[in-house]
């Protein structure tokens, strides 16, 4: 059995809609379909969840979102038309969108989860009604009555653990092929919580692990997992053909955004290997995802890079010799909520990496003065503006002199290194740049790593 799933750009427009259903009819095997909410249609469109957001937020300013509703029915009215699918699904969705908006709205999270999984629920409605005008036998599942039972940590929601044995005495041996929704599931009392956005990956990895599935294919856009991003350097042409899931993991952090990293993990627990394909080129075999490969010395699968850090930097002679030093540390960042990213340290002095996102200037100052209160450092320092950039790769395992080649390659660019950090894994490691000079990183490291 294979989970498929099919990200926004896959559903964006009647056009796109079919070739799901053309893709899925032409590999029996395929018999779970997850759906995200429909994506853009062109550059300048707007995400059917965009437009939900914004409407939530407007009704619940009590602004007028009768214009911003009638857009999202639209976008799904479009695609019943241009399918010749009956006009009563498109009402059907109107009347769940303003049930939605009419709801409780004393608690902010539990309103906005509901609105944004209109989304997902009413694509897979829809995609479920083109299956059946192809005369398939095919049904649209609600999560609630599958079993997917979430915490109620609203728009950050995690699964219960009881929810695969529901799932899969669900999916498991049905004759029609079943249209599910993805980003969210119910709390035990019934509350619509949706994972974090890229979700509907998470969904699609969980029924996957659920029903044991020989594969999980994630439709998208492109043709496979690149090992660098073609918009720092447009001359990469060949994607990955084959990676592990460590390998996976360690992109996704770094900010490979063709798949959600939170995704990646049922599937390691489970074992299903994951298939990243191009629901425009159905034909390209895409990059596979599984647990181990035949692997190369000194190779290297990919180099990924993300900006917005900061470094909090701490100075203290004889630190070392201070026990629970870095315990009270991180301990100071867990009581302000901010959780790290990377820790490099020396004898004398530790970084510690965190995203700016999470550190706005008021944390950062009641921080700051907790460690200088505290931990009576010699110097403490906050530094923003940080790149990250990671070298990735299960052939770094094998091979001395790796982490040479990458400074020199770095050196050559012009490029400092702010920091380095290599995990206890050894098939990744990690540079701090300055954002302004991160371009300039990857393109050196790609140079120095994929072309002879």
């Amino acid at each position: 059995m294979k989970v498929c799933k099919f990200g926004g750009s896959s559903v964006a427009n009647a056009e796109q809609v079919t070739k799901i259903v053309d893709i899925v009819l032409a590999d029996p095997e395929r018999r779970i379909v997850v759906v995200s909410a429909p994506g853009k249609r062109n550059k300048a469109d707007t995400k059917v969840t965009d437009l939900l957001i914004a409407c939530a937020e407007q009704a619940l300013s009590d602004k007028d979102y009768e214009d911003t509703l009638s857009a999202i029915v639209e976008r799904y009215a479009e695609i019943q038309r241009e399918l010749k699918l009956p006009a009563g699904i498109t009402a059907e969705i109107e009347k769940d969108l303003r049930l939605r908006l009419a709801g409780d709205k004393s608690h902010r999270g539990i309103f906005m989860d509901c609105m944004k999984a209109a989304g997902e629920d009413n694509s897979a409605k829809l995609v479920a009604q083109a299956f059946q005008a192809r005369g398939t036998q095919a049904v649209y599942l609600d999560p609630r009555d599958a079993g997917m039972f979430l915490t109620s940590d609203f728009g950050n929601a995690q699964l219960l653990e009881e929810s695969y044995q529901f799932l899969e005495k669900t999916l498991n041996n049905r004759e029609e092929i079943v249209i599910f929704p993805g980003f969210f599931g119910y709390t035990k009392d019934g509350k619509v919580a949706t994972f974090p956005r890229g979700g509907s990956d998470i969904t699609g990895s969980i029924l996957a692990a659920a029903v044991k599935a020989d594969v999980y294919e994630n439709f998208t856009d492109v043709d496979s997992v690149y090992p660098v991003d073609p918009r720092l350097v447009p001359d990469v042409k060949a994607g990955i053909p084959v990676m592990t899931y460590r390998e996976m993991r360690e992109l996704s952090y770094a900010g490979f955004g063709v798949f959600h990293d939170e995704a990646v993990i049922p599937a390691v627990k489970a074992g299903v290997p994951i298939n990243v394909r191009n629901t425009n080129r159905p034909q390209e075999p895409g990059t596979l995802i599984v647990q181990s490969r035949n692997v190369l010395a000194g190779s290297v699968v990919g180099i990924a890079s993300d900006d917005g850090f900061c470094n909090i930097f701490v100075d203290k002679y004889m630190m070392n010799r201070e026990i629970g030093f870095g315990r009270h540390l991180l301990q100071i960042l867990e009581w302000e909520g901010v959780s790290y990213e990377h820790m490099p340290s020396g004898i004398d002095n530790v970084s510690v990496v965190i995203r700016d996102k999470n550190f706005d200037p008021a944390c950062e100052k009641r921080v700051v003065e907790r460690i200088k209160r505290d931990l009576k450092p010699d110097a403490v320092l906050v530094e923003r503006g940080y790149a990250l950039v990671m070298v990735v790769g299960e052939g770094l395992y094998y091979t001395v002199g790796m982490a040479s080649k990458a400074t020199q390659a770095l050196s050559e660019a012009g490029v400092n290194i702010e920091m380095m950090n290599q995990g206890s894994s050894e098939i990744s490691m990690m540079f701090g740049v300055k954002a302004e000079q991160r371009a300039m990183a990857v393109q050196a490291l790609y140079k120095a790593f994929f072309l002879k």
